[in-house]
């Protein structure tokens, strides 16, 4: 079930890097055995463990942006999807966006899009005013990235 973990402290990195780990194995498998819906569920799971560790919040995105980018049909994930995951998916999709790379700016639009079609427009005004999103310093600004993930 996706939700919150609460705020972690840096001192459990290593058992949080861990869990990213063993994470990235079961969505490794998934995406083998064709199953990227479920691959992008697990990815989404427990992802509001709250840590300032930049190690462990640049390892969960590889493992979301890997799920996120294996998504062919977006309708039928979506369809698949609980809404419950919705508001972190949009989330990600905004990382997604912020990081400047082509390819994952044209998948998280083309997710982006229908997402906001099936939830609505408050899916991205909870994004915009979410707390948790920290300011970044103003070299991050000049590259075009806004905010972080907290």
């Amino acid at each position: 079930m996706a939700g919150a973990e609460g705020f972690v402290e840096s001192d459990n990195a290593e058992a949080i890097i861990t869990r990213i780990e063993h994470k990235t194995r079961k969505i490794e498998s998934l995406l083998k055995q064709f199953k990227p819906v479920e691959a992008l569920k697990t990815a989404l799971e427990g992802t509001y463990a709250m840590t300032s560790d930049e190690r462990c919040k640049s390892a969960h995105w590889i493992v979301v942006h890997r799920a996120i980018m294996a998504i062919k049909d977006v309708d039928g994930m979506l369809s698949s999807l609980d809404p419950e995951y919705y508001d972190i998916l949009m989330k990600y999709l905004y990382r997604g966006l912020a990081t400047g790379d082509r390819p994952t700016c044209d998948q998280c639009l083309r997710i982006h899009e229908k997402l906001t079609e099936r939830a609505g427009h408050g899916c991205i005004l909870r994004f915009l005013t979410d707390t948790k999103l920290k300011p970044i310093s103003s070299e991050d600004l000049l590259n075009g990235r806004n905010f972080q993930m907290g």
